[in-house]
């Protein structure tokens, strides 16, 4: 695989208006970083991001090359995601993404025809930076899943789970500058939050990296951004373990809303602390919390 792709395969996304951002996604929605993973990952060295497709669908990123070898088209579909805490259904998601992705490519052909509709081979990886414990790289089986195991399954999906905490897979990190920069902004946030508040922690990581050329670029353009993303992140795991810790459903909605409200609050205080403007703010507010406008402002003033 040395020669250049010289084509490309478009997946159309499918919509998803839940769907917030996150560093990692943001990090790797420019084709040359997500390029650079790609080789990193596959030990390949395809150079030119300019003949990569990239859609994001849900919480995934879904890569297309096409390489053109002796008139051979060698199709691949590959799906990245990010996870900081252990799902055992990523293959059960990954199952619906990829249909619906197969779907999208056949729409405008007959599936009852008698002529092949050729697919692009799909790969799926999730890379993994939570606390829990787990090894180095571990595949999970769409199969794990069905009441009665069989050896052969007649459907199976297989993601590989890599581990890009530090000590696990230095190599690959080291093939992939952003992902391992990634990996110290991540440990430096966890490191700050053990001695002071999280808001304090992310706004003191971010103006450190930037100090110290740990994503520097993206930081300084993105920094506000970033911290808001960071501050939703963390407290989305704050709200998971309220839903797990309380049995009934309105404490479930009361235990997820007073988590949103801190979030909320802990960014807005985040944002201003580095002399963000409002608009910016309530811009922030809005794409990472799915509020409207209204709500961004009037949590504002009674913020002040």
């Amino acid at each position: 695989m040395n020669k250049e792709p010289v084509g490309i395969t478009t997946v159309t996304p499918v919509p998803n208006r839940t769907f917030k951002s996150t560093i990692f996604s943001m990090l790797f929605s420019e084709k040359k970083e997500l390029l650079a993973l790609y080789n990193a990952v596959n030990n390949t060295n395809y150079s030119n991001p300019s003949e990569l497709t990239i859609t994001t669908l849900n919480n995934s990123i879904y890569m297309s090359i096409k390489n053109d070898v002796s008139c051979l088209v060698d199709l691949h579909l590959n799906m990245y995601e990010h996870q900081s805490t252990v799902n055992p259904n990523i293959p059960l998601r990954d199952l619906d993404y990829v249909a619906r992705s197969y779907s999208s490519l056949a729409r405008d052909q007959d599936i009852y025809a008698p002529k092949l509709i050729q697919l692009p081979n799909p790969k799926f990886i999730v890379f993994y930076n939570g606390k829990d414990e787990q090894p180095a790289v571990r595949e999970m089986k769409l199969s794990d899943a069905y009441y009665h195991q069989e050896n052969n399954p007649s459907l199976e999906l297989v993601v590989t789970q890599i581990n890009i905490n530090h000590g696990y897979n230095d190599e690959l990190l080291n093939k992939c500058q952003t992902l391992k920069e990634y990996m110290l902004y991540v440990e430096l946030v966890r490191t700050y939050q053990s001695e002071m508040s999280l808001t304090e922690a992310v706004t003191k990581a971010v103006d450190e990296c930037i100090r110290g050329g740990i994503l520097a670029d993206f930081l300084k353009k993105n920094k506000a951004e970033a911290i808001s993303m960071s501050l939703f992140e963390y407290d989305e795991k704050l709200h998971e373990k309220t839903m797990r810790d309380i049995g009934r459903e309105e404490g479930l909605q009361q235990g997820l809303q007073q988590g949103l409200q801190h979030g909320i609050v802990g960014t807005i205080t985040a944002l201003k602390a580095v002399g963000t403007e409002e608009n910016v703010i309530i811009e922030q507010l809005v794409k990472v919390y799915g509020i409207t406008n209204e709500e961004a402002r009037e949590i504002i003033d009674k913020d002040e």
